[in-house]
Order: structure tokens, then sequence, then C-alpha cells
């Protein structure tokens, strides 16, 4: 079994966070510095939501909204799902097809611990599928 804790060893426990009274340009500023596709949306040590490019292109380029006016909180995506460090990898990626998201956040109680993505799964999971093909070339070899 992989967890998520081990992926989150491997990657690095980085957290990109906004808060929800700013401005969707500065959220969407900060994804391009960072290379993130999303950013987690914090009160203070709280997860209230989580915001994406997906968000943005949907809920302010589609709608003619203005970047610079309008709060994440209105755009965030929320309630989020989240996964424990002791989740399975395919589990997770389970919940991300199921669901059609990006961006799980990894919560330990109540404190985040990480993010993963679905390219950090699929890494992950095709990963795990050439371990066990090697091994079934070895048994079948040897």
């Amino acid at each position: 079994m992989r967890q998520v804790r081990h992926l989150l060893d491997r990657k690095g426990n980085d957290i990109f966070a906004i808060a929800p009274e700013a401005p969707v340009l500065e959220a969407i500023k900060h994804m391009a510095e960072r290379g993130v596709g999303a950013l987690l949306v914090m009160r203070g040590e709280q997860l209230v939501g989580i915001v994406s490019e997906r968000d943005y292109a949907r809920k302010i380029i589609l709608q003619g909204r203005s970047s610079a006016q309008t709060p994440v909180s209105e755009i965030m995506s929320n309630p989020v799902l989240t996964v424990t460090a002791d989740t399975d990898v395919f589990d997770c990626m389970r919940l991300c097809t199921d669901n059609r998201v990006r961006h799980l956040p990894v919560v330990q109680g109540h404190r985040v611990m990480g993010v993963i993505s679905i390219g950090d799964l699929v890494k992950e999971v095709i990963s795990a599928q050439a371990e066990q093909i090697e091994q079934l070339q070895r048994y079948i070899t040897s």
C-alpha cells in the first residue's frame, strides 16, 4: 500500500495559500509565480476552501467579472474534499476521478499538512504499476 504520507515526504509539504478576502487577481499571480494550479484558501490556520485556475476561468473570465475587485471567497470551491496522510494513493485517485477534482489537501486533525495533485497521483500509480510489472517479470524469468 502506498500512502499519501510517503508522497508528501518525497514531494515536500509546501502549502500555498491565500486569504478569502484577497482579490482573485492576487491569487492568480501567486499561482503563476509558484507554478501551481490551485491555492488553499485559509483563514488563519483553518482551511475554508480551495481556488483553482478552473474556478478563475469559469467564475471570472466566462462571467466577465473583475479579478481585481472580486474576493477569492466568491469563487472558491467549498466544501473541500480532503484526505489524511494514511489514505492510500489509489483511494485518492478514485476520489479525484469520481469527483472531478485536481487537488486534495492533506489534513491531520485540524492541521493542513500539504496538498497532492492529480499529477502527483498519476506519477505514483504509474510507478507502483511499473514495480508490479518488474516483480512479475522477475518471477516469470526466475
